[in-house]
């Protein structure tokens, strides 16, 4: 079979504008919910620092203006037209520009790659040449170890920031607690239904909120103060500062405010697309929120003693803002399933029960675990902190952390994925992070106000992170110095009392070469092992998702008469995991897919030769593992590598790979030179090889009937003496308490129980 990969450097196919504008209209319930209750409470959080409203409304045109121009320079200047470009593959967030980096420079802490991923037609390397000071920017980053944990710590703070925003988001609102607990209990009860169905149900509530305070916010200028719009030049943000000095830089972290929930628009980018978010931020949210603030500015203009949106009609108006409020959160509850599915795959959160609630669009996921523990916080933070100027410190400060750090992470994008020079970069971070700067800096004062709340949830949250991040690669790193050789598996059988039983064994492992020492404990303690053997590694790989026909690399280990296989199951980090009998029965499809791939290549290789058919004194090293695709097999795969044998440490220097034609040129499989030899002969040996192929498929097919064992290994994970405090806590208290209070790799594998062996190391 022979991939078309001119096919794969396409740009996605377009979405059609009814597709569009029905993503935008459910993105209105989901993304748009906490930026459009802004209003609510910017002006009164503004003008807490008891800021005095003088006769020529100075203060009041300088705050409009600084609403104005952040609510233009940040969600729309900076998010719709610049950060929702550095998607990957249409995916969002902190770790999906962590893992684009990830992909075009060698920084990822964990050793999840090879030479064969970057052949993923979803890997997206197609790109110009290198410039030299892109490059140069890439080799120090690459270089130092300390700049690799620097990034991921940065990538978890902006990670942990966007959680704790969204435990904050419903109290902020002036509602009365029974009312919005009862409501968050309902908003979390409808999460299992899926974002589509959420966002429809809440859509109706977004835009009528939107319309709402739009006709207020026109209605309030022209009823109040039709010269409001001047208020909207930058000088009055001069005259602003010049004239309230420190109070007025304080209440910056008021004003703020008014972008609380653009990040979400990043963060659920995978939920829509890029088009419905742009269309519905652009010509219904943003309009709807400047009329919103001048009619309120036009409104404070006449009436210096109030704070609040005014407006005749109370309480019609009171019920739309309360149950606005309350779906505010739903956007950070969308970008917290996003974003915890994907550190898990990455390796840096405990196993969790990802669902899948659409068949159409791969992002629209739900957690139960985090969905509950989620609306536990939201309640108890809405019950303990009534202070609306407290819960908006707090809020202010968690939204700036997270843009700064979406900022600091798309300036690396815009160097090393996108080759743009190093002075674009430079200008994009002073520019934006100047601003958020400021902001931030305001937030920073109010620590002691409700500021620190955020503080605390991220440090906790990037505790079990690092924790989780940092235990896994230990581990992996005992599992690699500790891997047993090929010649020990080869050097077993009757002679030393080991018996091949009926059956398929797979032997889960994180390994991608060699013999996991759990493995060894196994045939240690119970001398047999089935007829046929399978190494599985279920590996994620920096990309969203990868498509079906590239998912398995097969090969042999060992000699054919071994029946001994590796196959390595790669999955993106948005892809869904199968069920264990699909899984089952697809791999023993791909695994006969590849013996015939296997004997076609042996008798067009000995026909060319002359040799015999026999393969029984084949070295006992490992085949080069071969792409074998899901769709019928006619030929051979879309390509085969020769993987290197993983060296003695994680700090892995990989071969650079710029695209697939590279891949396709280090093992070709196209064109030969075949040797004349007698017809005769020829038909005899293809006799040959086809009766040994039925023969191999025939012992493959009798061992499925016979059934599969699932051999994983249960591992007791303990630091080594010697260690210091700080390893020996985060190793035998946190990373253990972790591992039992949540999901096994049996539950993460769908491996059934009656089917499990587990093999117990220490």
């Amino acid at each position: 079979m022979d991939l078309d990969y001119s096919k794969c450097w396409k740009t996605p196919k377009k979405e059609s504008w009814k597709t569009a504008l029905l993503l935008s209209y459910q993105s209105l319930g989901v993304v748009y919910g906490d930026l459009s209750i802004s209003p609510l409470y910017v002006y009164k959080s503004t003008f807490a620092e008891d800021i005095q409203h003088s006769d020529s409304n100075e203060e009041i045109f300088g705050v409009l203006s600084f609403v104005f121009w952040t609510l233009t320079l940040i969600p729309l200047f900076k998010y719709v037209f610049i950060v929702l470009r550095a998607d990957d593959n249409g995916e969002g967030g902190t770790f999906a520009l962590y893992s684009l980096i990830c992909r075009h420079a060698r920084v990822s802490l964990l050793p999840n790659r090879q030479v064969a991923d970057e052949a993923l037609s979803t890997y997206k390397l197609e790109q110009p040449p290198e410039k030299k000071n892109s490059s140069r920017v890439k080799f120090v980053l690459e270089k130092y170890k300390w700049l690799h944990t620097a990034l991921l710590i940065l990538v978890l703070v902006g990670t942990c920031m966007v959680i704790g925003d969204g435990v904050l988001t419903p109290a902020i609102s002036d509602a009365v607690v029974p009312i919005t607990c009862f409501i968050l209990l309902c908003l979390f009860a409808l999460q299992h239904y899926g974002t589509h169905r959420v966002g429809f149900f809440f859509a109706p509530i977004v835009l009528t909120w939107l319309l709402c305070i739009s006709a207020l916010g026109l209605y309030n200028i022209i009823h109040w103060n039709p010269h409001i719009y001047k208020a909207l030049s930058p000088y009055y943000m001069f005259i602003f500062l010049k004239k309230t000095r420190i109070s007025g830089w304080m209440s910056l972290g008021g004003t703020l405010l008014c972008i609380t929930g653009s990040e979400a628009m990043f963060a659920d980018l995978g939920h829509f697309s890029y088009t419905a978010i742009q269309i519905a931020f652009t010509f219904l949210v943003y309009p709807a929120l400047i009329l919103a603030y001048m009619g309120q500015a036009a409104y404070l203009s006449q009436h210096h003693h109030s704070s609040h949106v005014i407006t005749p009609v109370r309480w019609p108006v009171l019920v739309v803002a309360i149950l606005a409020s309350v779906v505010g959160s739903q956007a950070i509850i969308s970008g917290t399933f996003s974003i915890i599915n994907q550190s898990q795959s990455l390796g840096c959160f405990p196993r969790v029960k990802v669902i899948h609630t659409s068949d159409k669009i791969h992002g629209q996921i739900y957690i139960p675990e985090i969905n509950w523990m989620l609306m536990i916080l939201c309640i108890a933070v809405t019950i303990g902190f009534r202070d609306t100027k407290h819960m908006g410190n707090a809020s202010g400060l968690a939204v700036m952390t997270v843009m700064l750090v979406t900022t600091c992470l798309t300036s690396l994008v815009i160097i090393i994925c996108w080759q743009k020079p190093p002075i674009i970069a430079i200008t994009f971070l002073l520019f934006f992070g100047s601003i958020e700067l400021l902001y931030f800096s305001a937030s920073l004062t109010k620590f002691k106000e409700g500021a620190w709340l955020p503080i605390l949830l991220a440090l906790i949250l990037m505790t079990v992170m690092f924790v989780w991040h940092y235990a896994t690669i230990k581990k992996y790193e005992y599992d690699l110095h500790n891997k047993v050789s090929l010649e020990w598996l080869l050097a077993l059988g009757p002679s030393l009392g080991i018996a091949r039983v009926p059956g398929i064994g797979l032997v889960f492992s994180d390994l991608t070469s060699g013999i996991p020492a759990n493995f060894s404990r196994f045939v240690t303690n119970l001398p047999a092992f089935h007829r046929i053997l399978i190494f599985v590694c279920v590996k994620s790989v920096p990309v969203p998702h990868v498509p079906p026909a590239e998912r398995y690399l097969v090969g042999r280990v060992g000699p054919t008469a071994h029946r001994s296989y590796r196959c390595i199951v790669r999955y993106g980090y948005r892809d869904v995991h199968q069920d264990v009998h699909s899984f089952e029965t697809e791999l023993v499809e791909r695994l006969a897919d590849f013996i015939r791939y296997d004997w076609h290549q042996t008798n067009w290789t000995n026909s060319c030769n002359g040799d015999d058919a026999s393969r029984s004194n084949e070295s006992s090293s490992e085949s080069k593992l071969a792409v074998i695709g899901t769709v019928a097999f006619s030929g051979r795969p879309a390509y085969e590598i020769e993987e290197n044998v993983q060296p003695e440490s994680v700090s892995i220097e990989f071969p650079t790979v710029e695209s697939v034609r590279d891949v396709i040129e280090m093992e070709p499989v196209g064109k030969r030179v075949r040797f004349a030899i007698d017809d005769e002969s020829e038909t005899d040996v293809q006799n040959e090889v086809e009766a040994q192929l039925q023969e191999e498929l025939a012992y493959l097919y009798a061992a499925q009937q016979a059934g599969t064992a699932f051999i994983l290994g249960h591992s007791h994970v303990r630091a080594k003496q010697g260690s210091s405090l700080f390893k020996r806590l985060a190793i035998d208290f946190g990373y253990n308490f972790l591992r039992r209070n949540c999901r096994g790799p049996d539950v993460a594998l769908k491996v059934p129980t009656v089917s499990l062996l587990e093999v117990g190391m220490l």
